[in-house]
């Protein structure tokens, strides 16, 4: 029962430190083929949105609203498979482990 619960402080502290990497990251997302980009933190916080005045055509706002949208959504998609990449080392190798200690209240699991 020790080595289980040792083993579970590690993983919390992995789990924390996975996670304060990816609230510090930044990804980018474009559409367009760059013409609209946007930044979004590792926590999904929208912190940047660029428009090529390319893209501006008064007689076709619709267009420039689809644009930001999907920029939008592939920075989202982006902020996925970073978070993937960092919690899934930390989360992905627990098997049912993950499941039993979900139960003991330990933050993160």
């Amino acid at each position: 029962m020790q080595q289980l619960l040792k083993q579970a402080q590690k993983m919390q502290e992995q789990l924390a430190a996975a996670q304060a990497e990816l609230a510090a990251a930044e990804v980018t997302g474009s559409a367009g083929g760059g013409l609209v980009t946007a930044t979004l933190t590792g926590g999904g916080e929208l912190t940047s949105l660029t428009i090529d005045p390319k893209a501006v055509d008064p007689d076709d706002v619709e267009t420039l609203q689809d644009l930001i949208v999907a920029a939008v959504r592939d920075a989202h998609r982006a902020v996925g498979e970073l978070a993937a990449d960092k919690m899934g080392p930390v989360t992905g190798g627990m098997g049912g482990l993950g499941d039993s200690l979900g139960g003991l209240g330990l933050p993160g699991l």
